[in-house]
C-alpha cells in the first residue's frame, strides 16, 4: 500500500468560471489558475503523485506548458491515473475536502464526488468528498480563495489469474 496527500489553494478572481470536481459552479468569480484551478482535482492528483512517488503537479503539469492553460483538471487528474496505473496500483481509498466560505457546494457534493469516481476508475464506496468552510477566519473565510486537500491509499494492482 501507498499513501499520498495533496494540498492545493486558489484564489477567486472576476472573469473566471469557477469549476470544483470537475463540476461547474455558479458563481460571480472563479479560481485562478493556468488550468481552469479545480483545487480538488489537484489536490487529488498532488496526492496520488505522492504516494506512487512522482513529485508533484508542478513538474508535470508547469504553467510555462502552453498545453496545459486553460486546461480542464479532469484531463490533468487521467493523466495522473495512467501514471498510477502504469505504476501497478489502484485506488483503495480516497477521502477529499473542499474548504470553502462561498458558494455553498452542497447541492453539487454529488456531482463532483461521482466525477472523482468515474475519473478514477474506482468504486463509489472508496471515495469520500467532505465540504467545510473556516466559519469566516482568513482569505477562504473573507471569499478570497477556495481550498482543497486529499489523502489517497493506493493499493497494489491484483493481477487476476489467467490474463
Amino acid at each position: 500500500m501507498r499513501i499520498g496527500q495533496g494540498v492545493d489553494v486558489h484564489r477567486l478572481v472576476a472573469g473566471r468560471r469557477l469549476v470544483l470536481g470537475g463540476v461547474e459552479i455558479p458563481h460571480d468569480r472563479g479560481l485562478e489558475g493556468h488550468s481552469d484551478g479545480d483545487v480538488l482535482l489537484h489536490a487529488v492528483a498532488d496526492a496520488i503523485l505522492g504516494a506512487i512517488g512522482e513529485g508533484d503537479l508542478g513538474r508535470h503539469f508547469p504553467s510555462s506548458d502552453e498545453r496545459w492553460r486553460g486546461a480542464a483538471s479532469t484531463g490533468i487528474l487521467s493523466e495522473v491515473v495512467g501514471m498510477m496505473d502504469r505504476a501497478g496500483f489502484v485506488v483503495g481509498n480516497l477521502d477529499a475536502t473542499i474548504v470553502a466560505q462561498a458558494p455553498r457546494l452542497a447541492p453539487h457534493q454529488e456531482a463532483m464526488r461521482d466525477n472523482l469516481v468515474r475519473v478514477l476508475g474506482t468504486r463509489p464506496d472508496r471515495v469520500n468528498l467532505k465540504l467545510t468552510s473556516t466559519d469566516e477566519l482568513g482569505a477562504i473565510g473573507r471569499k478570497e480563495g477556495i481550498a482543497g486537500m486529499a489523502v489517497v491509499l493506493l493499493e497494489e494492482r491484483e493481477e487476476r489469474e489467467g490474463a
